[in-house]
């Protein structure tokens, strides 16, 4: 069991999940109890600002800002632009104190330095400390922020004086005679330039912490053979048409057109888009359509991913939500359509989290062509490698972070607009005006790599999660689980399942008492902490994580807060097996006991 608060996968900088051992430490952790936030290394990123971000915020504080205030950091101007809108529009005392410093590369120091073409900017929004929560909320909720290997990457030339101000910037002056060198893992032995090691490891306390994270890194990139930088389009690309289901297995397939998984013969690359997280992609996607269709509310059908509902309430018009996501929920959405109401779009998840139900796409999709609104479908948890939504849906999205990447260590998240959706022109067009590329090119690379055996994993976890749902239904401490196999909305799902393709690895599971949940989850010998989709094995007890203030009025929609959620790995199955066994077989102890 690993200790509470390092990264998962253990030793990882860049890692996407954090150690949360026991039931105890997940409620400390919502308390912010000292015991449990002094000891965390890391957290997911949209939640925990890693600690490379965090320095680097506090030295632009001391460089451009005052005593008072903080730094919340962003890849654009746009995106600081934003959050200052959304800080201002809750607050309106702020709008005089904060406002945007620049940081771009001075490019009279480096000439033409093999690093330009990364295009490290950041813009910090400087605020009054007090006015950082809610900064910290549009961070959370949008996914805009930087990512942390950006952040490194962007404050190792910051403090060699290679990343300034716009306004300090001296645009005509001379070149520095000094040798450039950039961050370390950019530099060569007795080479000035060239990227070379790629990657990036947080806040160095000694030298020898340096020497130990450079080589984890050197071993983590060359044997996993990440692409050299210079190839970083080419990786996007790959991603790309792994996405729209051409399935490229590896750069040399790049110039040919393999058929697509997606069944629409006039999808082309250029119809997906990458973002630096899945929650971002959701933002965008939102924005387009607002761009595009006007000022309408939009619907959320079925229990959401906490930070889906939060952008349709907090960014536009505002939201109708459905959270059962059943026939009901339908008619009562039929009946409103019926009586004059219109709105953007319909936002689900296919299959939901944590109960892992569908919606029923078909008539959803009716719905959508006789009363002119959109259908944007959440796929990360089915993935479009067992399963095919588009034709259903005008727009596709997804977090990569999960089982597209696998190991946890680096964030993504794509849009797919449907060639043959009713709007496609009017989005695509949005999207022209809206879109900056901002997934940082160590991010890509990182994302190409891990990707590229993306169906072989699905194909396991598959079978993994099928015999572990097995093992659990056939338990008497168990009192429901939730999978897409034996929920009653499988029918919905089996409509939109691809030919022999299995049904997911998330699963999650009520017990017969919180005592017998939290035996349970402190026994179990896997991994513990936030996140799914990830290669190993990943316990959570979901809802106290995402719905810790909201827990009775989640437990209206049947999501009980002493849920437990499973996210199924590639380990062998049998071994597998038995890990769960064990666990079980602590609750049997407590349930003859109690």
């Amino acid at each position: 069991m690993l200790p509470l608060g390092e990264s998962i996968p253990e030793n990882t900088a860049h890692a996407v999940s954090v150690s949360l051992p026991t039931w105890k430490s997940n409620v400390g952790y919502e308390e912010g109890e000292e015991w449990v936030v002094e000891k965390m290394a890391t957290g997911y990123p949209r939640f925990f600002i890693h600690k490379s971000i965090q320095a680097f915020a506090s030295e632009v504080v001391s460089e451009h800002g005052l005593p008072d205030q903080q730094a919340m950091l962003f890849p654009t101007r746009g995106a600081a632009q934003r959050c200052i809108y959304f800080v201002t529009n809750a607050q309106p005392k702020y709008s005089k104190r904060l406002y945007i410093v620049e940081l771009v590369l001075d490019v009279s120091k480096t000439l033409s330095s093999p690093w330009e073409k990364l295009a490290p900017t950041v813009s910090a929004v400087l605020l009054p400390k007090e006015a950082f929560p809610l900064a910290k909320q549009y961070w959370q909720h949008t996914g805009d922020g930087v990512s942390s290997r950006r952040a490194e990457f962007c404050h190792s030339l910051f403090k060699d004086g290679l990343l300034a101000s716009t306004k300090s910037i001296n645009t005509l002056g001379e070149p520095s005679p000094r040798p450039i060198r950039g961050p370390k893992r950019y530099q060569r032995a007795g080479a000035n330039s060239g990227p070379k090691d790629k990657g990036s490891y947080g806040v160095r306390a000694t030298a020898h912490h340096e020497e130990s994270l450079e080589s984890s890194r050197f071993l983590e990139e060359r044997f996993g053979r990440n692409l050299d930088l210079i190839f970083v389009d080419r990786a996007k690309s790959a991603i790309r048409r792994r996405i729209a289901g051409f399935l490229v297995e590896d750069m040399d397939s790049l110039p040919m057109m393999s058929s697509s998984s997606r069944g629409l013969r006039n999808l082309h690359e250029d119809d997906v888009y990458l973002f630096p997280a899945g929650m971002n992609a959701i933002f965008n996607a939102h924005r387009a359509l607002l761009s595009a269709r006007g000022q309408m509310k939009s619907v959320n059908f079925g229990f959401p991913y906490v930070d889906t509902l939060k952008i349709l309430q907090k960014f536009g018009p505002g939201c109708e939500f459905f959270g059962h996501a059943s026939s009901v929920d339908l008619d009562q959405l039929e009946e409103l359509l019926k009586t004059g109401h219109r709105f953007l779009a319909l936002f689900c998840e296919f299959p939901g989290n944590p109960l892992l139900a569908c919606p029923d796409l078909r008539r959803i999709r009716r719905l959508a062509d006789e009363f002119d609104f959109a259908v944007v479908v959440d796929e990360t948890i089915g993935t479009f490698a067992n399963i095919n939504v588009l034709p259903a849906a005008d727009i596709v999205v997804s977090s990569l972070t999960k089982i597209f990447s696998g190991d946890s260590n680096v964030m993504g998240g794509s849009v797919i607009l449907n060639p043959s959706s009713r709007y496609y022109d009017q989005i695509k067009k949005a999207m022209s005006y809206i879109f900056e590329d901002t997934y940082w090119p160590e991010d890509a690379i990182f994302m190409e790599r891990n990707s590229r055996d993306f169906l072989t994993r699905v194909d396991r976890v598959n079978t993994n999660a099928e015999a572990i749902c097995v093992t659990l239904q056939e338990h008497a401490s168990v009192k429901d689980i939730f999978y897409p196999k034996c929920n009653p909305s499988r029918p919905h799902y089996d409509e939109y399942r691809l030919p022999n393709r299995g049904y997911g690895g998330l699963l999650s599971i009520v017990f017969h008492s919180r005592k017998l949940a939290e035996s349970f989850y402190d026994s179990v010998e896997i991994a513990k902490g936030p996140s799914l989709g990830t290669n190993f094995t990943l316990c959570s007890p979901y809802v106290l994580l995402a719905h810790y203030q909201e827990l009775s009025w989640a437990a209206k929609f049947g999501v009980a807060e002493d849920l437990v959620r499973i996210s199924v790995g590639l380990e062998d199955t049998e071994v597998l097996q038995n890990v769960f066994k064990r666990a079980l077989r602590a609750t049997e102890t407590l349930r003859h006991t109690g």
